[in-house]
């Protein structure tokens, strides 16, 4: 009956005093009880935790954005949690922290970030691909990107390319690299880090790196290039190790193997697991930021696979789904089931564009460990 009439024996009043039974307020000022004295079943998932309302304003800092950032939900409530284990990572005198660069960082304008985090001492080794070490070098002795587009207005993405092409001018999404710092960089590895290495012979990738830091920072001061010295040259004067596993996927690599053809110069891919599982086997505690998938993010991980102990902390900021199978988008949840991450291990990830989400994270956390 829709006109709730007919129901006058006292068995649904709400007056909590009709049937004696089970509907009236408990009285214990819990603040969940209801008007109409329904009381919630035992919830052992759910915990009182509302969210609040993100408010931002002119001046405020990062870190104060970051803060607000964790009274929301969804991507924003991670990339604070993010935000507060790196600084936990940061903060923790005894954590070795591996720092693992994929993608396009350093030619998308994450050099100096990374540089300064090495010279600050909150990077203990750094794993990173060819190709970034590529365009840190170009920049190192005189080459630049530069802002471009993805497309020409009235074009095809084809015939932008195609105009590209002709012009000598390589294309990353909206970035430009003018071919012939190619050319500068390959002049510098054969004058300048080649000659300082090839009577080693066989040589570890971290041993290449290194001398190739050392010649990015002489010739940097030598030719007062405005631009910082970079990544390697950050590295190398501050003895942090840069291990490179996939240094064959690249213009740096391509060039090594070229080398190679005409010396008794080669690398050893090999060489550089020793002390790389020794500096996880020697941590105290271990924690990663992965920022990107990719061979940097599994080498970084599957050091742990060959030690006793675990990451402690782990953040990875990535744009691949998870759902593929794929390691790249794989969450740190997963890694935890392989063993690569303590059980009891803080850990986040945040899907997004790293060169919108590493230097939030980044600063955010330097604000609130350093302020």
């Amino acid at each position: 009956m829709s006109d709730h009439e007919g129901h006058d024996d006292g068995t649904h009043d709400h007056d909590g005093d009709a049937d004696g039974e089970g509907h009236e307020h408990d009285g214990d000022g819990d603040g969940h009880d209801h008007e109409d004295g329904y009381q919630p079943p035992n919830r052992e998932v759910f915990h009182h935790d509302p969210l609040g309302q993100t408010e931002v304003w002119a001046g405020m800092s990062v870190g104060e954005l970051g803060e607000e950032y964790g009274k929301a939900g969804i991507g924003a409530g991670k990339l604070h949690e993010a935000i507060d284990i790196y600084a936990e990572m940061l903060a923790d005198e005894d954590c070795t922290v591996f720092f693992s660069l994929a993608g396009a960082m350093v030619p998308t304008g994450m050099r100096t970030l990374v540089a300064d985090l090495i010279r600050d001492g909150y990077i203990d080794a750094l794993v990173t691909t060819g190709a970034n070490l590529t365009h840190d070098a170009i920049e190192a002795i005189g080459g630049k990107h530069h802002h471009g587009a993805e497309h020409q207005h009235g074009k095809s993405v084809r015939e932008h390319d195609e105009d590209l092409r002709d012009e000598e001018v390589d294309r990353i999404f909206n970035v430009y690299l003018p071919q012939e710092h190619f050319a500068l960089f390959e002049g510098h590895l054969r004058e300048e880090v080649f000659p300082a290495i090839e009577e080693e012979g066989s040589v570890g990738i971290e041993r290449f790196v290194r001398e190739l830091g050392r010649a990015n920072s002489e010739v940097n001061e030598r030719e007062e290039i405005e631009e910082d010295a970079g990544v390697a040259a950050a590295a190398y004067e501050n003895d942090v190790p840069i291990y490179c596993p996939a240094i064959q996927d690249s213009v740096l690599g391509l060039q090594a193997w070229m080398y190679s053809q005409t010396s008794e110069f080669t690398l050893d891919a090999l060489a550089d697991m020793t002390p790389l599982t020794d500096l996880a086997f020697d941590a105290e505690n271990a924690g990663c930021m992965l920022v990107g998938g990719g061979v940097p993010k599994n080498f970084t991980l599957q050091t742990m696979l060959v030690t006793p102990g675990a990451y402690d902390y782990a953040v990875q900021l990535t744009m691949d789904p998870e759902a593929t199978g794929g390691l790249s988008g794989a969450t740190l949840d997963e890694a935890r089931s392989w063993g690569k991450l303590k059980k009891e291990a803080r850990n986040a990830t945040v899907v997004g564009d790293a060169t919108i989400l590493l230097p939030l994270v980044v600063a955010a956390a330097r604000e609130k460990i350093e302020n």
